[in-house]
């Protein structure tokens, strides 16, 4: 595709899970091919929200999300496009969200098989690639129960990029890891992002936002405050509220 065109475009997003509180408030924003766009802030400023929309998963109430060419409108969009639409991102989640009957090769094949129909020599195929570009093939026989929550988070990146998404989007992907397994996760995340492969972060995780991203972009009460480089956003910021959220959590 035209790299000068946004791979990802969010035109006029809006969200409210009640009358009086806005989620999301008018959010407009473009991401291109092999960016890694981390959104940081306090908590409850609509960033998981955010992402959620991007698939649908959360029903925005009004805006359009463009991605890979693909344009759903908010208020009038059909099941169908909805679909199309999550062909092209795969979401991990805190919590891996694994088939605990399955075993971590089965876990990466399932969608393949059932939503883009490969036979299963490919999706074994395709599986094994991914569990080892993760560094997680020597467990691919492993059930949940016996992977630690890092491993058990690596898989569920393989199991996300097998579907060849144009974006990866990821929900605080360490937010439930104890600490001394973050770092594994957070390599893996940085060596994709050396690959190109374009993500969407909601992370807590400043220092891994600083080295893996080259958008941060700063939410503050359902709004966009702050979006640049991590120099712009991190090393100098301008925004007093981002200035005073940096203070807290560095």
């Amino acid at each position: 595709m035209d790299n000068h065109r946004p791979l990802v475009q969010i035109k006029h997003l809006s969200k409210r899970f009640d009358k009086h509180t806005a989620v999301l408030d008018d959010i407009s924003l473009n991401l291109y091919k092999s960016d890694v766009g981390a959104f940081i802030g306090p908590s409850g400023t609509g960033k998981s929200t955010l992402l959620r929309c991007l698939n649908y998963l959360t029903i925005p109430d009004k805006g359009t999300i463009t991605i890979d060419g693909l344009t759903v409108d908010a208020r009038r969009h059909t099941a169908a496009e909805v679909r199309k639409l999550r062909t092209h991102t795969a979401m991990v989640f805190q919590n891996y969200n694994l088939f605990k009957n399955k075993t971590a090769v089965q876990n990466v094949m399932e969608a393949l098989m059932i939503v883009h129909n490969k036979s299963k020599h490919e999706a074994k195929e395709t599986a094994l690639h991914w569990l080892a570009k993760v560094g997680m093939l020597d467990r691919q026989d492993y059930y949940p129960s016996k992977l630690s929550g890092g491993q058990q988070q690596r898989v569920a990146i393989a199991r996300a990029l097998a579907v060849n998404p144009s974006v990866l989007l990821l929900d605080e992907p360490t937010s439930a890891l104890d600490p001394e397994l973050v770092g594994d996760v957070l390599n893996t995340i940085k060596e994709l992002a050396k690959e190109g492969i374009t993500m969407i972060l909601v992370t807590h995780e400043i220092s891994f936002a600083r080295e893996v991203a080259n958008r941060i972009i700063f939410m503050e009460g359902g709004k966009i405050a702050a979006d640049g480089t991590p120099e712009e956003i991190l090393i100098n910021p301008e925004n007093p509220r981002l200035v005073q959220f940096l203070k807290h959590v560095k």
